[in-house]
């Protein structure tokens, strides 16, 4: 049966150091301490991205099959301690374990996947012969590892937005330093063990817990050449201290789902996945449902179903597999979320489903006219709470959608193609999901958003991307 350890180490240039038991972890639903974790200090920090800048020419010499072993290594290891990984997810994020192994399959199709990409990344001939003045030259274009990258995670998926920053880097040749969610870091400190196991170059990566005052480095620090955050707006300010380093953002938003006339299937299976959309994991997701827009023809049914729908959900501990809602990652944040319910019903909006907050945990929320100027509506509520509107006409509904500082993705249920390409074209995000919720992805897609929902793609190929540049060769020949 799997367990937690006691304690776990951080990484530091490949290897654990046990240097304190400074960091607490404890079970999201049962509030009890369930490991410690060492905390790494400013001058531990300082000395990780020493080690990655001395890693550099090392990293990019490791040949692409060398890297591809390494994460096919990683791949067979996660699948071993599958269980242990869902476990951890579990207590320390406070996920439904069903959820939890579904986040574990995704880790190791994300690293399968870079696997195959770290092969493939390659180059272009250029016809540079397109004038009298440059007849025998010759062009090539190669991709080249950016350096060392600095990546932030947050708490929401402890395995898979790691996996998204971990494996590029490792597939691009990149030496990185990786600071995983202090509520959240045993699932990261896993990852770092099993990466210990490979041959991967002396310092190629260093996984550690940190305050945010000692990460300021892994911003600031002129030898980084990439900073990869995924988390709130505070990416932003990141940004701003970050100085000419390449910085890749992906800071959430308050998707949004169209409702069409003729959604194209039937309507349980829409509320089966809007119910997934918002309520998955507590609704913890960046890219979770939060406004659901509805053709004035189905709206009625469709909310009635919803209603239902909702108010069956199960709350309870996270390990029942028959448990939906499980507790949200503090009390702070159901508080939060709690106090913004409670402001939109004051300002008028109606409660369609819900219930009182126990401590971090919060009941499956469903309200209808919301007000349009309340946090609820404008701000990304980041829990278990969504609402529903009706339209009479889908352009209405496209700029609804668009009336949002956000643009991360949205879904559309439609029948129409005019409309699935009204929407693509139109709609200001970074993804447009047709026949399914916003909250679709798969893991080798280009994932990111505009606004203020960040910069850049992750997805592997795309994240490759970003962690390489091109270099080019010209060859004159005659």
């Amino acid at each position: 049966m799997a367990t937690l350890k006691k304690t776990y180490p951080y990484y530091l240039a490949n290897k654990p150091v046990a240097a304190n038991i400074d960091l607490e972890v404890f079970d999201k639903y049962s509030g009890k301490r369930v490991t410690r974790v060492a905390l790494a200090d400013g001058k531990a920090v300082g000395k990780a991205i020493t080690a990655a800048y001395k890693a550099r020419e090392a990293m990019a010499a490791f040949p692409p099959g060398a890297r591809r072993k390494v994460l096919e290594h990683c791949v067979r290891r996660f699948e071993e301690r599958h269980e242990e990984l869902a476990l951890a997810l579990c207590i320390e994020a406070g996920k439904p374990i069903a959820d939890a192994r579904g986040e574990v399959t995704r880790l190791i199709d994300t690293f399968r996947v870079a696997a195959g990409e770290a092969t493939r990344i390659g180059g272009e001939v250029l016809e540079l012969q397109i004038s009298e003045r440059t007849v025998g030259y010759r062009g090539m274009v190669k991709r080249v590892p950016i350096g060392v990258c600095s990546l932030i995670t947050p708490f929401n998926f402890p395995l898979n937005l790691v996996a998204h920053k971990v494996a590029p880097a490792i597939a691009a040749g990149c030496p990185f330093v990786l600071k995983p969610a202090p509520k959240t870091p045993i699932g990261a400190l896993i990852i770092a063990e099993i990466l210990a196991e490979t041959d991967l170059p002396k310092g190629a990566f260093s996984v550690m817990v940190c305050s945010n005052e000692d990460a300021s480095q892994l911003v600031e620090d002129e030898r980084v050449a990439l900073l990869s955050f995924t988390g709130g707006l505070i990416g932003w300010d990141l940004k701003a201290r970050a100085g000419r380093k390449k910085v890749v953002l992906e800071l959430g938003g308050n998707a949004a789902c169209i409702v069409d006339a003729d959604p194209g299937v039937e309507l349980d299976e829409v509320v089966k996945r809007l119910v997934s959309g918002a309520y998955y994991q507590s609704g913890q997701s960046c890219i979770g449902v939060q406004r659901i827009y509805t053709h004035v023809d189905v709206h009625d049914a469709l909310r009635r179903k919803l209603k239902a729908a909702v108010g069956k959900l199960r709350m309870g501990d996270p390990r029942d597999e028959k448990t939906f809602i499980g507790p949200m990652i503090d009390e702070e944040a159901a508080k939060r979320v709690e106090g913004w319910i409670a402001a939109a019903r004051k300002a008028g909006a109606k409660k369609l489903a819900g219930g009182e907050r126990e401590g971090n945990m919060l009941p499956a929320w469903l309200l209808e006219k919301v007000p349009h100027d309340c946090e609820l509506y404008r701000k990304e509520a980041f829990g278990p709470v969504a609402f529903i509107e009706p339209f009479e006409d889908f352009d209405d509904a496209l700029a609804a959608v668009n009336d949002s500082e956000f643009g991360l993705q949205a879904g559309v249920f439609t029948a129409r193609l005019d409309h699935a390409m009204r929407a693509w074209d139109r709609l200001d995000v970074g993804g447009v999901v047709v026949g399914d919720i916003p909250s679709f992805r798969v893991d080798n897609m280009p994932y990111g958003g505009v606004k203020a929902s960040g910069l850049g793609r992750e997805g592997l190929r795309y994240a490759i991307e970003d962690m390489t540049e091109q270099r080019l060769l010209v060859i004159r020949d005659r």
